[in-house]
């Protein structure tokens, strides 16, 4: 691989001869997933796995088979949005997803480890080859929507899943600080580097909403998202707002539980 390589392979005069050129890794034979989307940012703290798991009802509640890869391996926080505890089991055909309340399937470390405040103290070479052994190893059984919720910034695991995963999409999470629009636009670059669509950006933390006169308040200062999205030629999916319910529901592990139609939009722009 050259130092100068852009990962457009397409284009490359090296095309079927770089070692940049990595195969797609393949399903556990007993697997079937139509769609899959990463949910990505550029930093952390932004509420990647937030957006994440009300995609994720959201899709369920229109009907459809979903799972979820919890890829931050270092930060998992799915089984406890979600409420799960019970460990992993395992069969011959391979590892058996465990299941929300509600159906959602759900592979993430946590449920692997003996107790989930255990740290995960890997390399990184480590941590990747665990992703894709959620992809491989697991039996994902009719999923329509498979959503892939990855760590924050370009390091190893969104490239290992850029590469190694037949990616339809990606959803990029920002917040609305005046520091977005580099952090934005470093997942933005990745992307296309990788020749990975974007789905679109959502905006979490967006604003509050006073309980008594409705009124909106822009805590973290306005928005500059749609200043974003059109200057990349992407949409804005969503503004989800500071919502003490939210929280609840998470802290609870009853996000399934949640009221709000937010993600309706993305719902729709991913059917």
């Amino acid at each position: 691989m050259s130092e100068n390589c852009t990962h457009d392979c397409s284009n490359c005069p090296s095309h079927g001869s770089c070692s940049s050129e990595i195969p797609k890794e393949k399903l556990n034979p007993a697997s079937s997933v139509k769609k899959v989307y990463g949910i990505v940012s550029g930093k952390g703290g932004v509420g990647k796995s937030l957006v994440t798991g009300l995609l994720a009802t959201t899709m369920m509640r229109r009907e459809y088979r979903v799972g979820i890869i919890d890829a931050d391996i270092t930060g998992p926080s799915i089984p406890k949005m979600f409420g799960v505890r019970e460990p992993i089991l395992s069969c011959e055909e391979g590892f058996v997803p465990a299941t929300s309340k509600m159906g959602i399937s759900l592979a993430s470390i946590n449920l692997l480890l003996e107790n989930e405040t255990d740290p995960v103290v890997w390399r990184g070479p480590v941590i990747a080859g665990t992703v894709k052994q959620f992809w491989t190893d697991f039996i994902w059984s009719d999923i329509d929507y498979m959503f892939i919720d990855m760590p924050p910034g370009t390091g190893d695991v969104p490239l290992t899943v850029f590469q190694s995963f037949p990616i339809d999409g990606i959803i990029i999470v920002a917040s609305p600080q005046e520091l977005v629009s580099m952090i934005v636009s470093k997942a933005v670059k990745m992307a296309n580097l990788m020749n990975i669509p974007i789905v679109g950006l959502v905006e979490n933390m967006s604003y509050i909403e006073c309980p008594d006169c409705k009124k909106k308040i822009n805590v973290f200062g306005e928005s500059h998202i749609d200043e974003i999205a059109a200057e990349y030629g992407i949409d804005v999916l969503a503004k989800i707002p500071i919502d003490p319910e939210i929280a609840r529901v998470c802290d609870n592990g009853l996000i399934e539980l949640f009221e709000g139609d937010w993600l309706e939009s993305a719902a729709d722009k991913l059917e």
